[in-house]
Formats: C-alpha cells, structure tokens, sequence
C-alpha cells in the first residue's frame, strides 16, 4: 500500500533539507537513511521509522513550495504508525512554514 502526504509550506528554503539536516529528527523514531545519491535526481531524501514499518521518499518542488511524501509499506503493514511519527515531527518541529497537510491513499 502506498501513501502520499502532500505538506504546503510558506518561507524560503527546502523543507526537505531541513528535515534531513535536523538533529531532533531522531527524537521522533525517524532515520535519515539516503539524501541526494549520485545518479538519482535531485530533491529526494528518504527517511526510515525505527519502530514502525516502511519508510517515507521525501521529494521537494521549489516553484509549489510543496513537500510530497511517498509513504511505502510492504507485507501487509499499515502505514498509520510512521504516518503519525512523521506528522508528529513536523507540527512539532515546523508547524510555523506549513499551511496545510493533505494525507490520500494510492
């Protein structure tokens, strides 16, 4: 099952980059496990739940302002665990830059 989480923020800078580069990230159960390999395009980040199952590719567009979050679970898994710890994280730690958060089922 995959979800998408589409994260409309306001102010400057990649939003993906300051959640990859954010030291309390951990707090929340969640790993930075790949950031911007060479050869993948750039934009994209992926962060994997220490506790729950699957993991979140972070995509950032620039023009929209606008953080697309592909939540992927594998075996069955619900994805309702690391969605929380991930909206979790960002009301707590970016609450001022987003606008609205829009969770939808694929």
């Amino acid at each position: 099952m995959q979800t998408v989480i589409q994260v409309v923020a306001s102010g400057r800078g990649s939003l993906r980059e300051k959640i990859m580069t954010d030291p309390q990230l951990r707090q929340f159960d969640l790993i930075p496990t790949e950031h911007q390999r060479p050869g993948r395009p750039h934009g994209w980040a992926k962060i994997h739940s220490e506790i729950a199952h699957g993991a979140i590719n972070l995509e950032w567009h620039a023009r929209s302002s606008t953080l697309i979050c592909r939540v992927v679970t594998k075996l069955g898994n619900k994805p309702n665990s690391i969605i929380g710890d991930f909206i979790d994280y960002l009301l707590a730690r970016h609450q001022s830059r987003i606008l609205a958060i829009h969770i939808m089922r694929r």
